[in-house]
């Protein structure tokens, strides 16, 4: 009888517990309005680890295409072994449930699926006094940083894997077809069924950016693409096949342009995976160091470099390392009539009086260059009989003092010593002693020890224990990038990394030149000067403790959302009470979340748009 009785318990209580697992089960497929994952409902994801996932298959948003939904990025499964510093850490995230709780926002959609909001502000602009200089397609941040999401493109796409991007895209992610017909006859890019295709021209270029680029290289041998010139800004860049194409001889590019020049030629080159952001030669300097860049490209770029006092070519002549080159094709180096011959003269006259010397000029096919180099001490501006344009004070030059300044009308000297020597050759100038450390406040030894952790760092923790499909990624920023140890630590990786230096903290972006890595100053209160969807990862390291006490942290995630593209990540290390703050914002956006150690959190971004 009890024997009966047990077992007639026992089959009731497993027919309740089988009916709660399907009722469980019911409820986790049903109950997100937007399930952006087939087998798997959001609440279950938010409260799984990535590693558990093995693939992510969004559904088609109100934005996107049913017909070509995004393609799945692939986990990774490998962990090492947990860290036994704070091991009470991952603890204490179990003990409180409100960092897996979602935040709860009214997210509102943009209007374009293009908005940047520190270069779309059209009342701004309106009441701006002049365009004369440019004024229009500098930053005009609201005062208030808008809290949208901006849309993805109709039918948009995963982006194609690099280095299959440098040639083509898909045309859905950037549907600006106005440079396919406006640069025919040049070679810019051409539309081929659904992609965009880069056949490697260019205005100056139209037989390809390969001819060209062994033919400077050809015509002055001294620079030695990528040992003696690693880095290098192709300014006013078109589609970016100059950069692009000198990726291959390990030297990196930063392209620049202005907003809508040309349609979307910055969105073009970030999409194609080649580093790229948006800026003007205007009335402001540009975010970039003094003698950073071993070589400035202009081929057409439309720039008047005699024009406003010659303020532009002194802007050039400040961000260029002593000893530096800068490759100037134009029509008034070959061309012969009156108007090409005054510009010229103007221009001779402008670089004698700034001490840069002609080192190379000769015709390619139909068009032709000058090579100016830049003096490597001051000797030449002692010798000259005017003092103009003037040497400049010690206030004008200071340091991180290149955002939201105007441009200088003087000359800024020379590093003198062995600060205004030529980096090492690479790839050995990536470690080697850096020559802008004998003017900073660090050590050599904390450099180093900075460049030995983050190599630890990115090796066993970020390579290898993050969930992160490193196979796809391939536009990468670090928000807060110190000496650049995290981008160093990259090197060897198929990959670039966009160093930003925030401009409240200290000013280590020279550094990051000498070590022939690219960065940008910027302030993460405000918009970043780039595309949506641009980067695969955003990194940041102790950067949002700070940066929380000055702005909204809600405004620097959107910001953050706007950035990344589909599919892609944000890894951020910092303080157990941030990352607290930072994962149900995240959750509210409908990223997947995972905390790693307890001080690691890796968002995937997801499809979804309100």
């Amino acid at each position: 009888m009890t024997k009966n009785i047990f077992q007639s318990r026992k089959f009731s209580g497993l027919c309740v517990l089988s009916i709660l697992l399907v009722a469980v089960t019911v409820i986790l497929l049903t109950n997100d309005t937007i399930d952006l994952f087939p087998y798997l409902s959001l609440s279950y994801l938010r409260r799984s680890p990535l590693s558990d996932i093995p693939t992510f298959t969004p559904a088609s948003s109100p934005t996107n295409d049913s017909s070509s939904p995004l393609e799945s990025p692939v986990f990774s499964q490998t962990r090492v072994d947990d860290d036994p510093i704070d091991p009470g850490l991952e603890l204490d995230w179990l003990k409180d449930s409100k960092w897996n709780l979602s935040l709860k926002v009214d997210w509102k959609r943009c209007e374009s699926p293009d908005y940047m909001p520190c270069l779309d502000n059209t009342k701004a602009i309106k009441k701006l006094k002049s365009k004369r200089h440019m004024e229009h397609r500098e930053r005009h941040c609201s005062e208030t940083a808008p809290k949208c999401l901006v849309p993805l493109p109709q039918r948009y796409k995963v982006p194609l894997p690099w280095p299959q991007s440098r040639d083509m895209i898909w045309y859905d992610n950037v549907p600006h077809p106005k440079l396919v017909e406006y640069k025919k006859d040049q070679n810019w890019v051409r539309k081929s069924g659904p992609f965009f295709v880069f056949p490697g021209g260019g205005t100056q270029f139209k037989d390809g950016v390969i001819h060209y680029i062994n033919f400077i290289q050809k015509t002055l041998p001294e620079l030695e693409w990528g040992k003696k010139v690693r880095v290098v800004l192709d300014v006013g860049c078109g589609v970016a096949s100059f950069g692009g194409t000198l990726l291959d001889k390990n030297v990196i590019t930063m392209s620049f342009a202005p907003k809508d020049e040309h349609e979307a030629q910055i969105q073009f080159a970030l999409e194609r995976g080649i580093p790229a952001t948006l800026a003007v030669i205007g009335t402001q300097k540009l975010p970039f160091p003094d003698n950073a860049y071993d070589v400035i490209h202009c081929a057409r770029c439309r720039v008047h470099w005699h024009g406003y006092g010659g303020k532009p070519l002194l802007e050039l002549n400040r961000i260029l390392r002593p000893g530096g080159f800068f490759v100037w094709s134009a029509t008034p180096v070959y061309q012969q009539d009156e108007g090409h011959r005054n510009v010229w003269k103007t221009m001779e006259s402008l670089t004698t009086s700034m001490c840069w010397k002609v080192v190379a000029r000769t015709r390619f096919t139909k068009v032709g260059f000058v090579i100016y180099q830049k003096p490597n001490s001051d000797s030449c501006y002692e010798s000259r009989k005017g003092n103009d344009p003037p040497l400049c004070n010690e206030e004008e030059t200071k340091r991180n003092s290149s955002w939201y300044t105007p441009l200088l009308s003087c000359l800024p000297k020379v590093p003198a010593g062995p600060t205004g020597k030529w980096p090492s050759r690479w790839p050995e100038r990536l470690t080697d002693r850096l020559v802008s450390l004998l003017t900073e406040q660090i050590s050599e030894e904390s450099y180093r020890e900075d460049t030995r952790l983050w190599s630890g760092i990115v090796s066993d923790i970020y390579l290898n224990g993050l969930d992160i499909n490193w196979t796809r990624i391939h536009n990468v920023m670090d928000m807060n990038a110190g000496y650049g140890g995290f981008a160093a630590a990259l090197i060897n990786r198929p990959l670039w990394v966009m160093n930003v230096i925030p401009v409240e903290g200290e000013d280590t972006l020279s550094m990051i030149f000498d070590r022939g890595l690219i960065g940008i100053y910027h302030d993460w209160c405000e918009s970043f000067n780039t595309y949506p969807r641009s980067y695969d990862l955003l990194h940041s390291s102790f950067l949002l403790t700070n940066l929380s006490q000055r702005c909204d942290l809600l405004e620097v995630v959107v910001e953050i959302d706007r950035i990344v593209r589909p599919g892609g990540y944000l890894v951020v290390q910092d303080t157990v009470e941030m990352l607290k703050k930072l994962n149900p914002i995240l959750l509210s956006l409908r990223w997947s979340t995972n905390v790693y150690k307890g001080k690691f959190l890796v968002g995937l971004k997801s499809s979804w748009r309100p």
